[in-house]
């Protein structure tokens, strides 16, 4: 176990006041910025961004959080906040796909790595209009796709 880890806060760039909202667009620019698909073979970037997945997963739970502004490092041990568990982070998409729009970028839709999850796809929207009376609505009238019902 390292004994020098370094400040959640500050791998993140965060005051201690910040918001989730604030904690997630931090950690997104990191993983954007530190992803090993972005930044294949440097082991400084993977580093940086197994540090800055380890410090979200810790100040995003509200209970950890709390041991941490407490107790700093030291009030995490039992709590599995030490170390990265990669399991989590499977797939990059997963991490941008919902905020940007753009998860298959880096070649992950579709896929499921181990841990992870398959991702459905949007179908497209369906629109029908029927038009019955409130009786026949509060009745619970069934009405087939031909009209009669």
């Amino acid at each position: 176990m390292n004994a020098t880890k370094r400040d959640y806060y500050e791998i993140l760039s965060v005051s201690r006041e910040c918001d989730d909202a604030g904690l997630k667009t931090a950690y997104r620019k990191l993983a954007l910025q530190y992803h090993p698909d972005r930044n294949p073979n440097n082991q400084d970037a993977e580093e940086r961004f197994k540090e800055a997945a380890e410090a979200y997963s810790v100040l995003s739970d509200p209970q950890k959080r709390a041991a941490y502004d407490r107790y700093g490092h030291s009030g995490l041990q039992g709590m599995g906040a030490q170390g990265f568990d990669p399991s989590n982070f499977t797939d990059f998409g997963d991490i941008l796909g919902d905020l940007f729009g753009f998860g298959d970028l880096f070649g992950g839709a579709g896929r499921r790595g181990a841990g992870g999850r398959a991702r459905a796809q949007r179908g497209e929207d369906l629109r029908y209009d029927l038009e019955m009376s409130l009786e026949d609505a509060i009745r619970g009238l069934s009405v087939s796709r031909g009209g009669s019902g």
